[in-house]
């Protein structure tokens, strides 16, 4: 008899150390890869998505010291790629620093950054450009490995690119509004007016070109177009003279624009007459959609965004080869699921940006 017991025993032991290894497989398996795409052909405006369970690492091989440019860190687009670099090189062990250039239109101040961490003692490049073209003025070899971070980069030598396809952002956002304006205004013609960020800089040219795209043969048609650096004070300007001129029935811009938008319209008592439409998602932006004074944004992850950034530089460093167009797919968000998953979107409450990153000495 107590041979029988001490054998239920051990076979009790083993099926509970069998289930417990079943479910944390299960539970690792359901957490540890990202929801992506891979996008092809690679650096085009047209491109055809295959979705992508993508595994990341959880530790390096090596300490490497990469180096991350980007244009600003004066919104929450920029501040949640931050925390996705800043969380995920703490992840892995590794080094980071990252520059910030201060606007889309100080590319010579990009450029001597780029020249620093070309020269200096980094092993990879995270490149958030503020140009397309912005390699065509740099003079030196890239020696070392370059990863377009965020925004387009036309260069032969940049094969990897982490991100999202801006045009089609903008024709998301303008398939959307082609809808709700065929449901809710079906027998008239209705206005839009864009907020369209930095003139041919970062995404701008491909997001107006997806929305122009969205809206052929809608009964919507683009009655302004307005061009500003990132900035709150700049875009409450430019609506003052929009509303001046014309009350459009959409205004669609960047989180920034339209988080002015809110405001400027309410101060008006214009709410209720004109619809806004944000082109990317911020804490602000998604409360107005909470409190449905936002009808529609994008949410391009930013959060993964910047994660995956980190986690392919490694990659290829420990041989991995180019990993092209790579990236979240575009969610939509309304107000009926403006709290859905939001893990990969937005920077936590508390974080303020960070520039540096060293590995924990133990």
């Amino acid at each position: 008899m107590q041979k029988y017991w001490r054998r239920l025993h051990l076979f009790a032991t083993l099926t509970l150390a069998t289930f417990s290894l079943i479910f944390s497989s299960i539970t690792a398996s359901q957490t540890i890869t990202w929801p992506l795409e891979q996008r092809t052909p690679f650096n085009v405006k047209t491109q055809q998505a295959q979705a992508l369970a993508y595994l990341p690492l959880t530790t390096a091989q090596k300490p490497w010291h990469l180096c991350a440019l980007v244009p600003h860190l004066k919104d929450a687009y920029w501040i949640g790629i931050d925390y996705g670099l800043i969380h995920h090189a703490k992840t892995l062990g590794i080094s980071l620093d990252l520059f910030e250039a201060g606007s889309y239109y100080h590319q010579e101040k990009q450029l001597e950054q780029l020249k620093t961490c070309m020269q200096g003692n980094y092993d990879a490049i995270l490149l958030g450009a503020v140009s397309p073209d912005l390699l065509a003025q740099f003079t030196l070899p890239l020696s070392k490995p370059v990863i377009a971070l965020v925004n387009r980069l036309n260069s032969n030598q940049v094969q990897t690119h982490i991100g999202v396809n801006w045009y089609q952002m903008g024709l998301t956002a303008g398939q959307f509004i082609k809808a709700d304006a065929k449901a809710t205004h079906p027998n008239k013609t209705a206005s839009l007016a864009l907020l369209a960020g930095p003139e041919n800089l970062g995404g701008t040219d491909w997001v107006e070109q997806g929305i122009r795209q969205a809206l052929e043969g809608s009964q919507v048609s683009i009655s302004a177009i307005q061009h500003a650096d990132n900035n709150r004070n700049l875009y409450r300007d430019q609506l003052q003279m929009l509303l001046k001129a014309q009350q459009p029935d959409y205004i669609l811009g960047s989180a920034v624009a339209i988080e002015s938008a809110i405001s400027t319209l309410k101060q008006k008592g214009l709410s209720q007459q004109v619809k806004l439409v944000s082109s990317y998602l911020s804490p602000a932006i998604l409360r107005g959609i909470k409190r449905q004074k936002v009808l529609y944004s994008n949410d391009d992850l930013v959060v993964l965004q910047g994660k995956l950034a980190i986690d392919i530089a490694v990659k290829q460093l420990e041989g991995a080869k180019e990993f092209g167009d790579i990236g979240p797919a575009i969610i939509a968000r309304t107000p009926s699921n403006a709290l859905s998953t939001l893990t990969f979107s937005l920077a936590a409450a508390d974080f303020y940006p960070l520039y540096q990153v060293r590995p924990t000495v133990h």
